[in-house]
């Protein structure tokens, strides 16, 4: 497929896992991608893999100066913007909801959330032409023991992907996906050590891959997806239809 041939795409948190995954898939549909992400060394290794449609610019998703360094290099190299993709996130807490230090708290809130605001504004006001996608996650829609306010972090993404897509439409759409357990490793507490168990949680038996994710992203982001906005799109192997009780 092609759907993406001539269009240029802006990928945070976009050297490794499920970020590497969607640069990688857009890249295989035509795209020029541009990652970002914390660490020089990672963003080299992923732009020769990705190739030469693929560029990186290193630094923090909530520092203002390499968001304005991410856009310039946008628009020296490429002259335009036509989908983003908020992929960027942490989640250094683990433990019990009420035992959270406020500084984490408000990191978390910090790069999950406002930085994801920040980068659609920014992206906005650098003349973004087609689409937004937003990397929420299952954690968001239910209670999610010991990640607890990464969950919140990522319930807010579904309701700010719910008022960007108002506020920017018919201009703009804007979705996000919110996959279960994926198989990186920003998500290795969650399956290391028993990935069978884990597994057997999922109707489809299995854990998910990055693939399952940038897929998903990459048809939001298309023309294919011309009438879907404010939508989130959950990727979680058939969990959400099973009954808890």
């Amino acid at each position: 497929m092609d759907r993406f041939t001539d269009r240029v795409a802006l990928i945070t948190g976009g050297s490794r896992g499920i970020g590497f995954g969607i640069a990688r898939r857009l890249i295989a549909e035509g795209a020029s991608v541009v990652i970002t992400g914390r660490r020089q060394e990672s963003l080299d290794a992923a732009v020769v893999a990705l190739g030469e449609r693929a560029t990186a610019v290193a630094g923090k998703a909530d520092d203002p100066a390499h968001r304005a360094q991410a856009f310039a290099h946008v628009a020296e190299r490429h002259g335009r913007l036509d989908h983003l993709v908020n992929n960027a996130g942490i989640n250094p807490a683990w433990g019990p909801l009420l035992q959270i230090d406020p500084a984490v708290a408000h990191k978390i809130l910090a790069v999950n959330v406002v930085a994801t605001l920040e980068w659609t504004r920014d992206a906005v006001a650098a003349g973004l032409t087609r689409s937004v996608v937003n990397l929420s996650s299952v954690s968001g829609l239910s209670a999610s023991p010991n990640i607890s306010f990464y969950g919140v972090s990522k319930a807010a993404i579904i309701n700010l992907t719910m008022q960007l897509a108002e506020e920017l439409a018919p201009t703009l759409r804007v979705n996000a996906v919110a996959p279960a357990v994926i198989k990186t490793d920003f998500a290795r507490a969650l399956y290391e050590g028993r990935e069978v168990e884990v597994s057997a949680q999922y109707p489809l038996g299995r854990l998910g891959e990055v693939d399952d994710v940038a897929a998903p992203v990459a048809f939001l982001l298309s023309d294919d997806a011309a009438w879907i906005t404010g939508q989130t799109v959950v990727i979680d192997g058939g969990a959400g239809i099973r009954s808890a009780l």
